[in-house]
């Protein structure tokens, strides 16, 4: 079976949907929300939910990713963001909350504020901090995860490990489990999980070959997707896009098979980026995801470092910018965002209530049942 259609007499491309071309159907017996599991559990790390804090400056500080592991999720601290190159972030996280000009869709583009944003995080990164910060979050008694580039894994990785990180995640728009490099020493990923004493997650990939390479460095779990959906401008600037429910889908058939090639090891499929609702979570997991990292979702807490607005690391690159600083407001404390009660019918609250109710609705008791839903494809039509 080919998936391939003609785009013109040149060039065939595949068809892709997102997440919003597709419905979940139900056709079995519905069940009691109440009886319907979310735990997830990555190695030896058990979770009441399949959440993780996208490692973003205006999702995770060192706080709002102790109070998610206190609410049962995961945060991930960005390792070479503002909490690592500055004492106090505060006054500078005030001022990017400050900056006029809404980038959210480049209608208002405002170049200054990415030109002040770079300028921002040119500021080096201080080893001293991300051992400081990361020891903050392992006093609180929850579970530590940092997060670091490709390119700076090398540099910064013993510091991380001797801070006593729990999961280490290597997140960056596109890794590949060998990276060619001409100008430097690439980052061999296998050697370097296999020589770790912690699990390793890594990503993004959006295709079945991709996944399935770095599923054999040992990575503990497999990042969907590009990160920062809502405040990325790949497309726009590179040209690159994978709609997020074929990318899950084809993720998750490699670890099919990768399960049966390693002869029963299990990597974990986390969708990455896109999922700026209870309904697009809800869809992650249908089509295969184990667990979900979520950016805009949580920054619209008011524990967000945010205060309201989003932005990733791409926003700030410092020779080819690639996100938006985006207004996203706040919709409550991050318990309610989580857990309810909603106020909201948009799916922005009240995540992992509408996470159980589809499942019940459905029929299904747990996630890993759940992945096995009935999906269709309706095309997503505005309004």
């Amino acid at each position: 079976m080919t998936y391939e259609i003609e785009i013109g007499r040149g060039k065939r491309g595949v068809r892709a949907y997102s997440l919003d071309d597709v419905a979940i159907a139900p056709n079995r017996r519905t069940r009691d929300p109440q009886d319907v599991s979310v735990t997830w559990q990555i190695d030896a790390y058990q979770f009441a939910t399949p959440i993780i804090g996208a490692p973003m400056d205006s999702v995770m500080s060192p706080q709002t990713a102790i109070a998610l592991g206190r609410l049962g999720g995961l945060g991930v601290l960005n390792l070479e963001g503002l909490w690592t190159r500055y004492e106090d972030p505060a006054p500078v996280l005030a001022e990017i909350a400050a900056l006029e000009g809404d980038t959210s869709s480049g209608k208002h583009f405002n170049p200054a504020v990415t030109r002040r944003l770079q300028e921002l995080y040119s500021a080096p990164i201080q080893p001293e901090l991300i051992t400081s910060r990361l020891a903050e979050i392992r006093e609180a008694g929850v579970t530590v995860a940092g997060s670091l580039t490709p390119q700076r894994t090398q540099e910064h990785y013993r510091t991380v490990l001797a801070a006593g990180v729990d999961i280490f995640v290597i997140r960056g728009t596109t890794v590949s489990a060998e990276h060619v490099s001409k100008s430097q020493e690439p980052l061999n990923l296998k050697q370097f999980i296999y020589e770790l004493d912690v699990p390793v997650i890594v990503g993004g990939a959006a295709g079945y070959t991709p996944a399935l390479h770095l599923m054999r460095t040992g990575a503990a779990g497999v990042l969907v997707g590009f990160g920062g959906g809502a405040t990325g401008t790949t497309r726009r600037a590179l040209g690159i896009h994978a709609p997020l429910a074929t990318a899950i889908s084809d993720v998750a058939a490699a670890r099919r098979d990768y399960l049966d090639e390693s002869g029963g090891r299990y990597v974990h499929v986390i969708a990455d980026g896109g999922l700026g609702t209870s309904g697009d979570v809800v869809k992650a997991i249908a089509m295969g995801a184990d667990a979900v990292m979520l950016g805009s979702a949580l920054a619209r807490a008011e524990e967000s470092p945010g205060q309201g607005w989003h932005w990733g690391m791409e926003a700030h690159h410092d020779t080819d910018p690639r996100g938006d600083r985006v207004r996203v407001g706040t919709v409550g404390p991050l318990e309610q965002v989580l857990f309810g009660p909603s106020h909201h019918t948009n799916g922005t609250s009240n995540l992992i209530g509408a996470l159980r109710r589809s499942m019940a609705t459905t029929g299904y008791s747990d996630l890993k049942e759940f992945q096995r839903v009935d999906v269709v494809i309706s095309p997503y039509q505005a309004g």
